[in-house]
């Protein structure tokens, strides 16, 4: 609708003559499965005479006061209620019927299907809160918020401020009357309902406050939940972040919420923060999930300090939220658990995320231009979270890190409560270390793109180095040239591969010569940004990279395998290096690897390179191939190991011939056993999607396994298995189901785009190209902006990876310059992915 893309200079005209104060929101949770009833009580000042509008997404409206007289509701249009002629002083009463949502936006409404009890949770970033009260929807309008709700007596309510002792209401019904928060935006409020189950605790915080804390999951889920540790990893968190913030915890309770179909991992509200259940574990998964976890847990608890305390103005400044609670919550993992390599995951994960992200046609500098609501949805990507984590390591660096801690902390105390923009914390940076910061600001924060660092190397007769120095590139369109400061290794084979020497230097334009190297021996292997200090890709020399492919196993620190691991990704996605040799290096080497991330994230690249990279002709032995290698993989890996669980899983993934999905059947059926591999339900359905997609399985197998897992997770395993059945009438069942109905939730439509674009299904996929774009404008306009996205991304049928899919792509951008600006870049990110798996398909033949 019109009204419901806010626009920047919108939100500016408005906090120039609105200053809200306070809200008042009762909701009656007893009306019925799609509707319930919001009424809010606004009270805010204005300029005398002014006018304004409110934001609102309801279904209906039955009344508008203001300053105790009727407003007409006609004022509500295009999710905006019009307000004129504005006192000095105002109180807004607006009374509507709002509806539930099964998006995972506003108010969700999920019912569980193995015991049919219904459970409510909110998720009001970037801009629902509008969906379930009306509200001034801008970060910078912040107020207090009281709740009452009415909900049926039974259930749990949980909000911001601590759980208050219900009020019979009779007939099974009851209310709950919240204390009001403190001034807070409204994004961060929060509501959860319905019958969790929960476990309490309890900390002492900083400031000698008993902080009582809660672990809330799903009844049907709750022998899976390990509250305990949840609790332990917090109680480390608190007492790293008070400690390095000098800040005490701002809020009064800390309750942590496991909700089903939950978009994100996590969302920050204030007190109240809910996370995916993909964080119950009812099956055995990675460590690598198991770090993730943790790390989530820490970066929604950093956030309640950086965005909840202290909020940025607009969004704009999103990725002061983002970066910085990517930053804090790795080196608190790092130092504060036992989950010491959480650097080497920040740089297998997330910035390989970052460095795919800057090399995008829509990539942008990490304080980003936005101008409207739309375009801050799209912007919840790798520059702001991962690239802007990857510079803020390097300001801390930069800086000193007490320095850096010093600052943060002075930002805290200063801006309490408030909202901010970047100068206001590069001020207290600036104080606290000394060093002027704008200039580093301009280069590292207000240009794209990412540069790239290459050895150049030359050695006499005897293998002297006669001299070395750094070539630093950056991109055409973003040449910006930036000071690093990083660390060069030189490793040699001595049985394993050792670090024999390092230097750290500073690098700064387009070529620095590092004379300290002259006269060494060449090694065998020489790593630039050895121990990452860096925002930067790297290359390998030819003696290097032929040293990586026979040898990287033998490295023993995993941080410098991880870099080896991505420097060798780099070289194959920018067409410098073959996908083939990729995927020796993987298979040659990846047996061995010890982090599960570097595991994780490395496997899913070995399967890019070989149903999109590899040449057209070659493919589908790569494919063979490689599904061959992971399952020798997962007969060698320890028993019970990650390392036997991720390659299984791969392997199931990747299989593509008749003999693999028979072993795949075979595994599943337990005709086939590797010791120490448990199928458990999850792996069960892996097992039985890859079969789906093979075709082995059909519909009554999938209605068979569902019957036996009749829960949320397996409807979600049973919708990606039916969209992955490789015939082209599955795959229009599949399409009819996602585009032609709106009523599947919004993990379903998740589940089943992936099943859809399966690349054992590639040869169906051909006949949706026109389809796909046809429902491109539709989908836009009539969808949430989550389940478009999750169609626009998860539809494009990107495993063609063909002329005729880019030809077509660049057609409709062409034909469709006047489309959205957000959806232009959804669709330009589409593009870009095959344009790059052509170039590289051509390197590779």
């Amino acid at each position: 609708m019109p009204g419901e893309n806010l626009t920047r200079s919108e939100a500016q005209e408005r906090r120039a003559i609105v200053e809200t104060h306070s809200y008042e929101i009762a909701l009656d949770l007893t009306t019925g499965d799609e509707v319930f009833s919001s009424r809010t009580t606004i009270r805010f000042s204005a300029t005398e005479g002014s006018s304004t509008f409110v934001d609102l997404i309801a279904r209906g409206i039955r009344s508008i006061t203001l300053n105790g007289a009727p407003v007409d509701t006609a004022a509500f249009a295009d999710s905006r209620i019009a307000l004129t002629d504005l006192a000095a002083e105002n109180e807004l009463v607006v009374d509507a019927d709002c509806e539930y949502t099964n998006t995972g936006e506003g108010l969700h409404r999920f019912v569980d299907p193995v015991d049919g009890e219904v459970y409510l949770y909110s998720q009001f970033e970037v801009p629902d809160s509008r969906r379930v009260f009306a509200v001034f929807e801008q970060p910078d309008l912040k107020a207090t918020f009281q709740f009452t709700v009415t909900a049926p007596a039974a259930w749990k309510v949980v909000s911001n401020s601590p759980t208050p002792e219900p009020t019979p209401a009779g007939d099974g019904v009851a209310t709950w009357s919240f204390e009001p928060t403190p001034r807070i935006s409204s994004y961060i409020t929060a509501l959860v309902a319905g019958p969790y189950q929960q476990t309490f605790s309890e900390l002492t915080s900083a400031d000698g406050r008993v902080i009582p804390l809660g672990v809330y999951a799903r009844k049907s889920l709750w022998q899976y939940l390990d509250a305990d540790y949840v609790f332990d990893k917090t109680r480390q968190g608190f007492a790293y972040f008070e400690e390095k913030f000098g800040v005490p915890y701002p809020f009064a309770k800390y309750d942590q919420l496991f909700v089903p179909e939950f978009n994100a991992g996590a969302m920050e509200n204030a007190g109240a923060v809910t996370f995916t259940e993909t964080y119950v574990f009812r099956s055995k998964v990675t460590d690598a999930v198991k770090e993730r976890r943790v790390v989530t847990i820490l970066h929604e608890l950093a956030h309640m300090w950086f965005g909840d305390l202290v909020t940025m103005k607009w969004w704009n400044d999103l990725w002061l939220n983002e970066s910085f609670a990517e930053w804090a919550s790795t080196i608190a993992t790092a130092e504060a658990t036992e989950w010491t390599e959480a650097w080497t995951t920040f740089n297998a994960m997330e910035k390989s995320w970052a460095y795919r992200q800057d090399q995008l046609p829509s990539t942008h500098p990490v304080f980003a231009e936005i101008n409207d609501l739309e375009d801050v949805q799209v912007n919840f990507d790798g520059i702001t979270y991962a690239k802007g984590g990857s510079v803020l390591k390097q300001l801390a660096a930069w800086v000193g890190i007490e320095e850096f801690f010093a600052g943060v902390s002075a930002y805290f105390r200063k801006h309490a409560w408030g909202n901010t923009e970047l100068s206001d914390l590069l001020v207290e940076l600036e104080a606290t270390s000394g060093r002027e910061l704008t200039s580093w600001s301009k280069k590292w924060l207000e240009t794209a793109g990412v540069n790239t660092l290459s050895p150049d190397i030359r050695v006499d007769a005897d293998g002297m180095i006669t001299r070395f120095a750094i070539v630093q590139t950056a991109p055409a369109d973003y040449p910006t040239i930036r000071p690093h400061r990083l660390g060069v290794g030189f490793y040699s084979l001595m049985g394993d591969l050792v670090r024999t020497h390092y230097v750290e230097l500073d690098v700064d334009g387009d070529l620095t010569e590092v004379a300290e190297l002259k006269g060494l021996t060449q090694p065998d292997l020489v790593l630039l940004n050895d121990n990452d200090l860096a925002y930067a890709k790297i290359r390998l020399d030819e003696r290097s990279l032929r040293t990586a492919i026979e040898h990287l196993s033998d490295i023993s620190d995993p941080l410098a395998r991880s870099l080896v691991w991505g420097a060798a990704w780099d070289q194959t996605r920018d067409a410098e290096a073959s996908a083939t040799d990729y995927i020796d290096l993987v298979l040659r080497n990846i047996g061995s690897e010890t982090e599960s991330t570097t595991v994780r994230t490395t496997l899913a690249q070995l399967q890019l390179a070989a149903n999109a990279y590899v040449a057209p002709e070659t493919r589908n032995a790569a494919r063979e191939r490689v599904a061959e290698g992971l399952w020798a993989l997962a007969q060698a890996a320890e028993e019970g190991s990650d390392s036997q669980l991720q390659f299984v899983t791969a392997f199931a993934s990747a299989a593509a011939t008749a003999d693999q999905w028979r072993r795949v059947g075979e595994l599943r059926s337990g005709a086939v056993a590797l010791p120490g591999l448990e199928i458990d339900a999850d792996l069960s359905w892996a097992l039985l999607v890859s079969l789906a997609a093979g075709g082995v399985v059909g519909g009554a197998e999938i209605d068979e396994a569902l019957a036996a897992d009749n829960t949320a997770k397996g409807g979600e395993f049973a919708a990606q298995a039916r969209a992955a059945l490789p015939t082209v009438a599955a795959k229009r069942d599949a399409w009819a189901s996602l585009v032609e109905k709106a009523d599947l939730p919004n993990t379903v439509v998740r589940s089943a785009a992936l099943g859809f674009i399966h690349p054992a299904g590639v040869d169906a996929l051909s006949s949706f190209v026109d389809a796909y774009f046809d429902m491109l404008l539709p989908v836009w306009e009539s969808r949430t902006y989550q389940i478009a996205q999750y169609l626009i991304v998860g539809l494009y049928p990107s495993t063609l990876a063909n002329v005729e899919l880019r030809d077509a792509t660049r057609a409709w951008l062409a034909a469709n310059v006047a489309a959205p600006a957000a959806l232009r870049r959804l669709v330009s990110e589409n593009l870009a992915g095959v344009e790059r798996a052509l170039s590289v398909q051509e390197a590779d033949a």
